[in-house]
């Protein structure tokens, strides 16, 4: 899984803050500056495919920590840039949003559009749910699902946070068999989902595919069982969790709009 554009040396310089990675963004601050480097260090890569594999390798061993956005349905909701430590989900928004920008700016514009419906900041508007998250990310054309054989809509409905009522929502279910079969539809940087067995909940977790140069895949995602953001077999992951099926979904290049790195999208 070596980098093909940017050296290792480079990477370390970048990490360490070296002068060679200066963000242009000013409003860098303790919890944005790693971000900003990346940002920067980022965009000499073509395809947003592999600025999502830079971006995510850059971040392997950041530490675990779930509950970090701050609201609830009786207090006001805070929009929360952190790139030190990550739950799943916080981890894949974060990569996904630095890997479509330019500017330290255009990212936090980027990661509410990603986290909220239609960017606007409030608990209900949150994507609670991984399957509301697809939703929205689909519809506002910041990622596309990936069809693969033997793929089917679960409908579910969702009640795991009571505060949120009942929500009848639609699950594109792929079985783990045809995902294993049809290993060559999917590409590094690819966002997958691993549906739950719970009645009541949609997906039990979210990370990144990264394909190996030599065809294995690999999953990079923010593990709490091991307490920081790191790579590990993808099948291991599937046997160990017993996950019968998954969504995934491709990053889409974005337009280019202010801020925003501009290449056609991904079709």
């Amino acid at each position: 899984m070596k980098n093909l554009c940017i050296s290792r040396r480079s990477m370390l310089r970048m990490l360490a803050g070296g002068a060679a990675f200066v963000t242009t963004a000013p409003a860098a601050n303790a919890e944005t500056a790693r971000i900003a480097r990346l940002i920067e260090a980022a965009q000499a890569l073509p395809t947003i495919g592999q600025r999502i594999d830079f971006i995510s390798r850059a971040l392997v061993g950041s530490h675990y920590r779930g509950y970090t956005l701050i609201g609830g349905p009786r207090k006001a909701e805070r929009f929360v840039t952190r790139d030190d430590v990550f739950d799943c989900v916080t981890y894949c928004e974060a990569v996904l949003a630095a890997a479509r920008v330019r500017t330290l700016d255009a990212y936090a514009a980027t990661l509410r559009q990603i986290r909220y419906h239609d960017g606007a900041v409030a608990w209900r508007e949150r994507n609670h749910y991984f399957a509301q998250w697809c939703e929205n990310n689909i519809a506002n054309e910041i990622c596309a699902p990936v069809a693969i054989p033997d793929s089917e809509t679960i409908a579910k409905t969702l009640s795991y946070m009571p505060a949120l009522g009942a929500r009848r929502m639609s699950l594109a279910a792929i079985p783990r068999a045809s995902l294993l079969a049809n290993t060559q539809l999917l590409a590094t940087g690819d966002i997958i989902g691993f549906l739950s067995e719970r009645a009541r909940l949609d997906y039990f977790h979210v990370g990144f595919v990264v394909v190996a140069p030599d065809g294995d895949l690999w999953l990079r995602h923010a593990a709490r069982s091991r307490g920081r953001v790191l790579d590990e077999p993808l099948g291991r992951f599937l046997s160990a969790n017993r996950v019968k099926a998954v969504t995934v979904l491709r990053a889409r290049e974005p337009r280019n709009v202010a801020g925003q790195i501009g290449q056609p999208y991904f079709t």
